[in-house]
């Protein structure tokens, strides 16, 4: 798979590594425009660089845990600089409302960098957070301004997951209701959408059965016809879109593989095919992974097509000392491993 484009590994780690020191640019336009979802942006770096290189090489390219010069504080830190102490949840970047998107992305950074213990993470503040914005029909909204969609309803379930306040014998929300509000956004098609009545989208899809996968109910839809509308998706191109008479992208190798590898059916699509994809969407010059061929890359693509590579195996096929992918937390698996975080899978 992929024999004609090689996989440009070493770019790949120099463009991860260099971005933080672009976005903080006082002249950066790409700055400026993404500074209210850095978090997330940062997660998305670390764990594609974590997929590539060791816990300790992470550690040391990125300053982690800690500082790599006097002028820009470790990631750990300044993670907890976007922390709201006031309702419990973290921001995009610092001084920004606490919501559920960022709340999650923070989660997952202080697992990767094995600081879930941090005296500064109150777990329960955040689990209260979480807990406050599920709504009476089991449905979550992102933040304090009310929006309801069903990505929410996935950053909740694995938020609290990771910090261990799912499951337990005292769960602080109701896992019950969430999961039945997630299959309430289920279409005709098998797809799921942002919220009842909403068109199914690929994006969505995973968010749900994320979700559903969390709250132990993947027996309350049809896994099959879901996977017949999810490998109908492969186009000519050999890559992934997220709706029927949409354009092939990278990250929709990421949204659909992960909910194709919970569900089992991986071998419903062409792999070989989606490799050859993913792997002409990368620069060749300076790195990185683009939505498509001859597009500009960034490290939304980057993270999801690495994503896709790892689902596929075809990281591993290169070099066994690729960590791989969870499909259902998003995180290394050897984290997943170590944090013993539960989902349900379907063999």
């Amino acid at each position: 798979m992929g024999d004609d484009v090689p996989f440009y590994h070493a770019r790949h780690v120099s463009y991860i590594t260099s971005l933080a020191s672009k976005l903080d640019a006082k002249n950066s336009y790409e700055g400026s425009v993404t500074e209210h979802l850095r978090m997330s942006g940062v997660y998305w770096s670390l764990a594609a660089l974590s997929i590539l290189k060791s816990e300790e090489e992470v550690d040391e390219m990125m300053g982690l845990n800690k500082a790599l010069n006097e002028t820009r504080p470790s990631i750990v830190d300044w993670v907890f600089m976007c922390y709201d102490s006031n309702v419990g949840g973290f921001g995009g970047n610092i001084g920004h409302d606490a919501h559920l998107l960022y709340t999650l992305s923070a989660v997952q950074i202080l697992a990767i960098a094995n600081r879930l213990d941090d005296e500064r993470l109150d777990k329960k503040k955040v689990g209260v957070f979480v807990a406050s914005l599920q709504q009476a029909d089991g449905s979550f909204a992102g933040d304090v301004w009310g929006e309801i969609d069903t990505r929410f309803s996935y950053c909740a379930l694995s938020t609290l997951s990771i910090l261990g306040l799912l499951n337990n014998d005292d769960p602080m929300i109701d896992v019950d209701l969430a999961a039945e509000y997630v299959v309430s956004c289920r279409n005709f098609d098998g797809g799921f959408g942002c919220i009842p009545g909403a068109e199914s989208h690929a994006g969505q899809i995973f968010c749900c059965i994320g979700a559903l996968s969390l709250a132990n109910a993947l027996d309350t839809f049809d896994a099959e016809l879901l996977s017949w509308w999810l490998c109908e998706r492969q186009c000519d191109s050999g890559g992934l879109n997220g709706r029927p008479e949409k354009q092939a992208d990278v990250c929709y190798s990421w949204w659909i593989l992960s909910v194709l590898s919970i569900l089992g059916r991986v071998d419903w699509i062409n792999c070989t095919k989606l490799v050859d994809f993913i792997l002409k969407c990368q620069d060749d010059e300076d790195g990185g992974i683009a939505d498509r061929p001859d597009d500009m890359a960034d490290v939304y693509h980057t993270f999801f097509g690495i994503c896709g590579l790892s689902l596929m195996g075809h990281l591993q096929k290169l070099e066994s000392s690729y960590r791989s992918i969870d499909p259902v937390y998003a995180l290394p698996k050897d984290v997943v491993e170590r944090l013993k975080l539960k989902s349900q899978m379907l063999r």
